[in-house]
């Protein structure tokens, strides 16, 4: 009877010493391990390198049938090691076309991951009314729309951003859950 525990212990822990193992995946490639590695195996599926901006490397390509995105590869600081990946799809000029690819995309994540786990769709401070005031209440950060799917490897989120008031896209994040805990643990090291 000793031994049928002892085994069945043994076999519990090899399965969850796996299954934290496991890291969230993008394009059937998992964030983690070396920048380079990482890059490289996107180059494989078609992106192109574009160049590095501090802790981020840059690639552009085709993305869940969105023509021109820009991904945003991100490392922990100080080590190499891939943690964070963001999806910057291609501007849109219109609310009916930004929000368009927003629904889409949140559709197309409710589809493979479930309902979200938060969402969030207000103005803040405002209420909109044509699509021109909607575009400059983007710009003006009062659209606060987003949803995130969480599972046991990480956390995907996608929201309405923009940068300046010109600019306005969706972004999707995927913030892998054993590297994600390390880039936490590295900044409550900082405190």
């Amino acid at each position: 009877m000793k031994r049928i525990i002892t085994t069945a212990v043994l076999v519990m822990l090899t399965v969850t010493a796996f299954a934290q193992a496991k890291h969230l995946s993008f394009k059937g490639v998992p964030i983690d391990g070396p920048r380079k590695t990482f890059i490289a195996s996107m180059q494989q599926k078609g992106f192109e390198f574009v160049g590095n901006q501090e802790d981020m490397s840059i690639l552009s390509g085709d993305f869940a049938g969105y023509k021109n995105c820009f991904v945003g590869v991100t490392t922990l600081k100080n080590k190499d090691l891939v943690s964070t990946i963001a999806v910057i799809f291609p501007e849109k000029d219109t609310w009916s076309a930004l929000e368009s690819n927003y629904e889409n995309l949140k559709d197309m994540l409710s589809t493979k991951y479930g309902k979200p786990a938060n969402e969030i769709s207000e103005w803040v401070n405002c209420n909109p009314q044509d699509d021109k005031d909607r575009m400059y209440q983007v710009g003006m950060d009062r659209c606060k729309y987003g949803a995130s799917f969480e599972n046991e490897l990480g956390t995907i989120e996608v929201m309405i951003s923009h940068d300046g008031f010109l600019k306005s896209f969706v972004i999707l994040r995927y913030v892998d859950k054993i590297n994600g805990d390390a880039v936490r643990a590295a900044a409550i090291d900082d405190l």
